[in-house]
Formats: C-alpha cells, sequence, structure tokens
C-alpha cells in the first residue's frame, strides 16, 4: 500500500468510526452523526490555517476526537477537577483509538507517535503544527457549539470560557474567530470576552 492509499485508508476507517455515533446534527436537512460533523470540520480548518500540513498533522486532526461519545462528560465528577479528569480520559482514549487504526492499515512506530502526540497535545504549544491544530478546534468551537452552550452556561461562565478559548489561540486563528458568522447575543459576549476585532454578523 503506498502513501496515498494507507492516508486514504485511515481516513475512511476513522471517519467509519466516527460514522458511529448515536448522537445527530441536522445538516442541509439531513440527520449526520455529529462527531464525524466535528472531526470533518476542524480537518477542513486545519488545511486552511497550516501550510503544506503534514498527513500526521491532518490525521490526528480527523482523530482527535474519535468515539468521543464513549467517555461522557457525567463518567466524572461535574467539578473543575473532574473536567480536567475527563479531558485527560478523552485525550488518551483518542490517541489509543487512533492508534489502533493506524497499525491496522500499515503506519509506523515514529508516524504513530507523532499523531498521537498531537492527540495528546504532548508537544502544544511549542509545535507549530500543534498550534494549527488546535486552533481549528477552537474555531469549529465558536462557529458550531457556542450558541447551544450558551443556552445551558450563566453569562459569567461563557465569559470565562471564550477568554480561555482565545487565549489558547493563535494571532492568526484569533483573526480568523473574528472573521466568524455569529449571532448577535454571541458576538456580543466574544468582543466582551477580549477578542479585539468585531466578529462577522448573522447572515440570517
Amino acid at each position: 500500500m503506498d502513501r496515498e492509499q494507507r492516508f486514504a485508508e485511515a481516513i475512511e476507517r476513522i471517519d467509519a468510526a466516527n460514522r458511529e455515533d448515536p448522537r445527530t446534527e441536522i445538516v442541509d436537512g439531513q440527520s449526520q452523526p455529529r462527531e464525524l460533523l466535528f472531526a470533518q470540520r476542524v480537518y477542513k480548518w486545519v488545511e486552511q490555517l497550516a501550510t503544506d500540513p503534514s498527513d500526521e498533522l491532518l490525521l490526528a486532526a480527523r482523530a482527535h476526537t474519535l468515539r468521543r461519545w464513549l467517555i461522557p462528560r457525567d463518567r466524572y465528577p461535574m467539578t473543575t477537577p473532574g473536567y480536567h479528569q475527563w479531558r485527560d480520559a478523552l485525550a488518551r482514549f483518542h490517541a489509543d483509538e487512533a492508534e489502533s487504526i493506524l497499525r491496522a492499515v500499515g503506519y509506523p512506530d515514529e508516524k504513530i507517535l507523532k499523531i498521537k502526540a498531537f492527540i495528546t497535545k504532548k508537544n502544544w504549544p511549542e509545535d507549530k503544527e500543534a498550534r494549527a491544530l488546535e486552533d481549528a478546534d477552537c474555531l469549529v468551537f465558536l462557529e458550531t457549539k457556542l450558541q447551544d452552550y450558551m443556552e445551558a452556561w450563566e453569562e459569567s461562565k461563557a465569559l470565562r470560557i471564550l477568554q480561555g478559548t482565545f487565549g489558547k489561540m493563535t494571532p492568526d486563528g484569533r483573526a480568523r474567530a473574528s472573521q466568524l458568522k455569529l449571532g448577535d447575543r454571541e458576538r456580543e459576549l466574544v468582543r466582551r470576552a477580549g477578542l479585539s476585532a468585531d466578529a462577522g454578523s448573522d447572515s440570517g
């Protein structure tokens, strides 16, 4: 199997795993698996953010939330330490799930280790490609999940989380965030959280 075939097979298997997500989202009138959509959106952002992205970065983008629904948030205490325990457990789980697929299609150890490092943020923020993946993840959160979370969060929590999100992003990532099409309420919270540009207005 050559490089392109191996890459395509890995992407296909990762997508097949995320396609099993029982949670769905309606896109263009069609019900789609939520985790599959999220991974594809992050992948597309990485292609825009990174100059000549490596195969390892692209595979990490597609696999960094692999089968996330299998470890729900309520399995851990609903506290800040519990949240961090959950996120750490998820990162290890996603990395291990990705490794199983990558080994099955013939990726060597050194490439698997690099992909797992992206997923677990081992070299973030020092690594340029790792920063691109983090930016992509944050951008997809802002454009697809922020509105739903705002319905559940108190305003002070929303502001705190947005400030933390922007704090993780590169200047380029924040500049792109300023151009996202957001609703009025989200745009105002983004402004108050300190993003130094006007977010795009809702197109309706």
